[in-house]
């Protein structure tokens, strides 16, 4: 039996992998990383210590693109209905691999999902019923966030800096399309150079869109009022700098490897 871990470089991935390794033995399992080249220093520095504490090396996939490379290609920026960075650079990627390299009948694929996303497990299951898809920290002994944090710190390893500094996810330097308000304005007062990279990624593509003819759309939308209209990352610094207030609870979610249909 093969038994291959989705590896996205936080923590509940890796202590899946963890418990795995503990209970089957490092030699018939997989450390699978998807790699999509705007990943925080530091998530390289993890999986290195992750994989040296597992006895497993990570394997490395990348489709070759940044996410603006190809959101370009695209003709569309990814946002929360419509992931294509996620999509395309890591399900697709993922799921090519499962496929050239396993066989549904002799395989397990580990997800690294929290007791708080069996709805998130139920729809993967249902989307690809040949493959067998666990999610062993969603067994006990049940981990919050915080116990995985300390416990990981008992091994020795440092902690990701992303959650240090209070993101929810160590994916994309702190960057998601399909991250909430929350997290923008929270990345823009403690990275903003990160943030500011993305805003001028951001306006340089809409206008490139706006050129080609194409209805340019942006990351976050603007609710107030009753309607929807586009809200750039610049037009939320504005807002930011002019002093206003933002909601504490709209971080958006990052299910990057596991999440289909319903992506909003």
């Amino acid at each position: 039996m093969k038994h291959v871990i989705n590896f996205s470089g936080g923590l509940c991935s890796f202590w899946a992998a963890k418990r795995v390794v503990d209970e089957q033995g490092a030699a018939n399992v997989t450390l699978l990383f998807a790699d999509t080249l705007i990943e925080d220093a530091d998530l390289y520095r993890f999986n290195e210590d992750a994989a040296a504490h597992l006895g497993v090396p990570i394997t490395r996939l990348c489709e070759g693109r940044t996410p603006w490379q190809l959101f370009r290609d695209e003709g569309l920026i990814g946002n929360s209905k419509i992931p294509v960075c996620s999509i395309r650079l890591k399900r697709e990627v993922l799921d090519k691999w499962h496929r050239e390299n396993c066989l549904e009948m002799d395989t397990v694929i580990y997800i690294g999902m929290d007791w708080t996303e069996e709805n998130r497990l139920a729809r993967l299951r249902k989307e690809k019923p040949f493959w067998r898809f666990e999610a062993p920290m969603q067994h006990a002994p049940i981990w919050d966030k915080c116990r995985m944090v300390a416990e990981t710190e008992a091994l020795g390893i440092k902690v990701p800096r992303l959650y240090q500094m209070g993101f929810p996810h160590n994916n994309c330097g702190g960057r998601c399309v399909t991250a909430g308000i929350s997290h923008w304005v929270h990345l823009y007062g403690l990275d903003r150079p990160a943030f500011m990279e993305w805003a001028i990624d951001e306006r340089d593509t809409m206008k490139e869109f706006a050129a080609r003819g194409i209805t340019p759309l942006t990351i976050l939308k603007d609710r107030r009022g009753g309607t929807v209209q586009n809200l750039s990352l610049f037009q939320l610094v504005d807002r930011i700098e002019a002093g206003e207030k933002f909601t504490r609870h709209d971080w958006g979610g990052c299910g990057c490897s596991v999440q289909y249909q319903d992506a909003a």
